[in-house]
């Protein structure tokens, strides 16, 4: 039997080499691939703060974003407005939504419900955003929006944020869906077997336990949302200034970057870099959304043996 092992161990010693290399080099190669891309942004963006037609000051208190009109404003603050804007509002659209269905996914539904349940929302998840933005405007906006809140415009914030919602609810509900999986059974059959219900201990119970992994999954959509271009872009319109008001149309980063590189700009120019500032501003409020996402599930994991 010893002799067996040991010639099973010889034998695929040289295939774990070969494993082992192609695992560092994945590994590193993700390294560099962030690291080149934190680079070039950061190397376009410094030349479009050297530009003598930037300021940082105007940058980030200026209440207009337009870089490519004849007298050019580049004020980040609407855009950034705009962008949290419609996150926000996607956010109250698959929040509920999508931890509700996590929890009746595992807490509720039987297991002829969720191998229907959880294929479509894996379907809903692959849907193209283009297909998304479109439905946001052929048929939220006329049919929900403008019909319950009068003086709605054709490209509007709320739009555009419940298409983001629905776009992010299957990320949510997946990840939830694994959290609340993840806790230990013994925990579910304690609580029923001192006499709690199946609602007293998926809230009591078992969402706390989960508290971490389903925090991580707003955070994640979150995320999501900031960096949603096309819904956005095609639904929620192009106001570059300053605006409050969810019923009108609004610019966000991910939509004009999308809008100024699809123009006419000449490489090099003041408008040209101005994208790659939006990208590293865009870089730098998802990377401190990961750096809270993992201080939260830090903070909030729990261990089980």
């Amino acid at each position: 039997m010893d002799l067996l092992t040991q010639l099973s161990k010889t034998s695929t010693k040289p295939f774990e080499k070969i494993v082992r290399v192609f695992i560092t080099i994945a590994a590193f190669a993700a390294i560099f691939i962030s690291v080149a891309i934190v680079f070039t942004l950061s190397t376009e963006a410094i030349n479009f703060f050297q530009d003598p037609e930037v300021t940082l000051k105007e940058y980030f208190t200026a209440t207009r974003w337009t870089p490519t009109f004849q007298n050019p404003v580049y004020g980040v603050i609407p855009l950034i407005s705009s962008t949290l804007y419609i996150a926000f509002i996607a956010c109250l659209i698959s929040f509920p939504f999508g931890l509700f269905s996590a929890i009746y996914l595992s807490e509720f539904a039987s297991r002829r419900t969720r191998k229907v349940i959880k294929p479509v929302l894996e379907v809903l998840a692959g849907v193209p955003t283009v297909v998304f933005g479109y439905f946001a405007l052929n048929w939220i906006t006329p049919n929900i929006v403008q019909r319950f809140i009068p003086g709605t415009e054709v490209f509007n914030a709320i739009s555009a944020g419940i298409a983001v919602g629905i776009m992010i609810i299957p990320t949510i509900a997946s990840i939830s869906d694994d959290a609340l999986n993840a806790v230990p059974n013994s925990l579910r059959f304690g609580s029923m077997a001192l006499g709690a219900t199946k609602r007293i201990t998926s809230l009591k119970i078992m969402f706390p336990a989960a508290l971490s992994g389903i925090i991580a999954s707003f955070i994640l959509g979150f995320s999501r949302a900031i960096g949603e271009t096309m819904i956005v872009t095609i639904a929620g319109g192009q106001y570059p200034e300053l605006n409050l008001d969810p019923r009108s149309a609004m610019y966000t980063i991910t939509s004009s970057i999308v809008n100024v590189s699809l123009g006419d700009t000449p490489h090099g120019t003041t408008a040209y870099n101005a994208l790659f500032a939006l990208g590293i501003t865009l870089f730098v409020m998802t990377f401190i959304l990961n750096i809270f996402s993992d201080y939260i599930a830090r903070k909030y994991r729990k261990e089980y043996e």
